[in-house]
């Protein structure tokens, strides 16, 4: 299939486009979606990565088949993510309600986090890719988390993008922990009552460096966001695709992003853009 033809830049868009560039040399977005606008590129990507014991079982193999393999399209599209020039990528890997689960599953799931990341630290440094884990370390195995850890230090230099894993994550969760802080800077008298607003509740979240997501895309076609990133993805556009998370490829995060490009976003406002 013949890629379109890119059409030419306006200023504000060769500037956006040497902006991603400059931040990942490896980026081409030109050349991998040349009808979508550098300046329409979401900086950063949620996806709740969902399907993956349906895909197993459709095919007569135990749920853990699935996560098997759905970690393997986590590479693939956090690569092809980084070509287009997201700047981060936040991926729902295992929730606070997922402890509901079969012992069994749940077991296989920990081991699976710790491979994936001894696996993968040394091409996240290659590539220079920050790695980051949102949620609560307590009630997780203890090499899960040193296997964090040591992997977040490994990359903590890396700055063409970000790879953050939501891991014995809930926004629910995220949110009383960021109410939690701010009584207690409250009763220290750190912080006046007054002065508690959007802004000092978003410091106290558990990655206020990053930007709130753009675009949310959530796989196996679930109408849902599954306490995810709550307070984030307030203007966050909603991409719902059938396709299983193991199936899910670089061609479903190019249709993702045309169909966030394609849309007007206001922020409330009657103009595009709005207060953003």
């Amino acid at each position: 299939m013949t890629q379109p033809l890119a059409p030419p830049l306006s200023k504000e868009s060769e500037g956006a486009l040497a902006r991603i560039v400059a931040r990942n040399p490896e980026a081409d977005p030109r050349t991998l979606l040349p009808d979508v606008d550098p300046r329409r590129i979401p900086r950063h990507v949620a996806i709740i990565m969902d399907g993956n014991g349906r895909w197993a079982q459709a095919r007569g193999f135990p749920r853990e088949f699935g996560h098997r393999n759905g970690a393997r399209a986590v590479r693939e599209v956090v690569e092809h993510a980084g070509r287009l020039g997201v700047e981060c990528v936040t991926l729902y890997s295992f929730s606070l309600e997922n402890w509901k689960r079969p012992a069994s599953e749940i077991e296989a799931l920990m081991l699976l986090c710790r491979v994936y990341l001894e696996g993968e630290e040394q091409e996240l440094v290659r590539k220079g890719i920050r790695f980051r884990v949102i949620g609560r370390r307590g009630g997780l195995p203890g090499a899960v988390v040193e296997a964090i850890e040591r992997v977040e230090r490994a990359t903590s230099a890396g700055t063409r993008g970000t790879l953050c894993l939501a891991i014995n994550y809930g926004a629910r969760a995220e949110l009383a922990d960021a109410a939690r802080t701010l009584a207690a800077d409250v009763a220290a008298g750190r912080l006046r009552p007054e002065d508690v607003d959007e802004g000092t509740l978003a410091a106290r979240l558990y990655a206020p460096d990053l930007p709130d997501p753009d675009l949310l895309i959530r796989t196996a076609g679930e109408m849902r966001v599954s306490n995810f990133l709550l307070w984030q993805i307030s203007y966050a556009e909603l991409h719902v695709t059938p396709v299983l998370w193991p199936d899910f490829g670089a061609a479903d995060l190019d249709e993702a992003v045309r169909t966030f490009a394609a849309r007007t976003r206001r922020f409330g406002d009657v103009r595009e853009g709005g207060h953003a």
